[in-house]
């Protein structure tokens, strides 16, 4: 679609929101250089903190992953906002249907990857998909990927570690979407899926609407925004703050000994930790960066958000009213299994 729009019966035009939003990025860059040398400057001379205590380190760390975290994720999530116009319930779903299964499991961990959901927010499309005739383990093969593998893992990754780290967890996070859903999809498993999924109808497709302009879209993304920023930045506080505590309190040896390449049960205790929990990206991520900084082994870290973000106990619950113990007991076991390889794997490449 053309930058410039065309109005009815008048000239084209540039979008209303262009020239807002590239001051607006302009802006976020300028200020996103400057926020080590303010967060060291408010934590040492106004706060008057020594970043060799430990309540100074603690303090330092938090000035600074605050905000770099938060803008982080505001610009990713506007950047999401504007994809998910393009990527709609209605089209994802229709992109998947009728396709060959292996086809599917590769073209659903993709589009996992461009469609903004968490674990419990994907499980509503995942029975979309399931009443419009898509494969049992396609379906798996998004709902894996869709909170593991999203716009705001990879950018804060990106952000934090670096394009290498961030690479390998795309790829391996799409393997493990892909693989265990073509496993899932062998097994045959469909029997464990509660009857009144299948025999629900998907919904006719509504009335036909018109291709949005880019001013519909970049509104769509302030709107996206407003709304999950506005509903996980206290989670996102909340894991800095956690973040932190450990910074600052928790010893670089007892980290190196529990979660270190040492320790060889590490990675499967990890992903026992994991699995129970539930966070999203953004809230799991500033822990992650605190953990990796006291020594914990980037396998056996990574091997935990995985499990953290992927299999959360209310995603488990959602499932249940569609799932029956069996199936969900395969899903859990083949994903953790997936994720510990990976775990394994990173420590042994990196």
């Amino acid at each position: 679609m053309s930058t410039v729009q065309a109005t009815a019966g008048g000239p084209a035009r540039w979008p209303r929101f262009l020239l807002p939003v590239l001051g607006a990025l302009v802006a976020w860059f300028a200020l996103y250089g400057a926020l080590q040398p303010a967060a060291i400057h408010l934590s040492r001379n106004l706060l008057r903190m020594d970043p060799a205590t430990r309540l100074g380190s603690a303090v330092e760390f938090f000035v600074y992953e605050a905000p770099k975290v938060l803008m982080l994720l505001t610009l990713v999530v506007f950047g999401v906002g504007v994809v998910r116009s393009f990527f709609t319930p209605e089209r994802t779903r229709a992109i998947l249907a009728g396709k060959a299964e292996s086809i599917g499991n590769v073209m659903a961990a993709g589009l996992g990857t461009v469609t903004p959901f968490c674990s419990c927010s994907a499980v509503p499309l995942f029975i979309g998909f399931l009443t419009a005739g898509v494969p049992l383990g396609v379906t798996f093969s998004f709902l894996i990927s869709a909170p593991m593998v999203n716009e705001v893992a990879l950018a804060l990754l990106f952000g934090l570690f670096g394009w290498k780290v961030a690479a390998l967890y795309l790829g391996t996070g799409l393997a493990i979407a892909i693989i265990a859903g073509w496993i899932i999809g062998r097994l045959k498993l469909e029997r464990h899926v509660d009857p009144w999924v299948y025999e629900t109808r998907a919904g006719e497709a509504g009335p036909a609407i018109g291709p949005l302009t880019w001013d519909e879209r970049f509104a769509q993304g302030l709107e996206a925004v407003k709304e999950i920023v506005g509903r996980v930045w206290p989670y996102v506080l909340a894991g800095i703050v956690v973040g932190a505590g450990i910074h600052g309190w928790v010893p670089e040896n007892f980290m190196a000994s529990i979660m270190g390449k040492g320790a060889w049960w590490s990675v499967p205790l990890a992903v026992l930790i994991g699995v129970p929990m539930y966070s999203n990206a953004a809230g799991i991520i500033p822990v992650v960066h605190a953990l990796l900084e006291k020594g914990a082994a980037l396998g056996t870290v990574l091997a935990f958000m995985m499990s953290v973000i992927a299999l959360s106990l209310p995603e488990m619950i959602i499932l249940r009213k569609v799932l029956r113990p069996v199936l969900i007991g395969t899903f859990i076991g083949v994903v953790a299994v997936g994720i510990i390889v990976v775990g394994y794997l990173f420590n042994w490449l990196i």
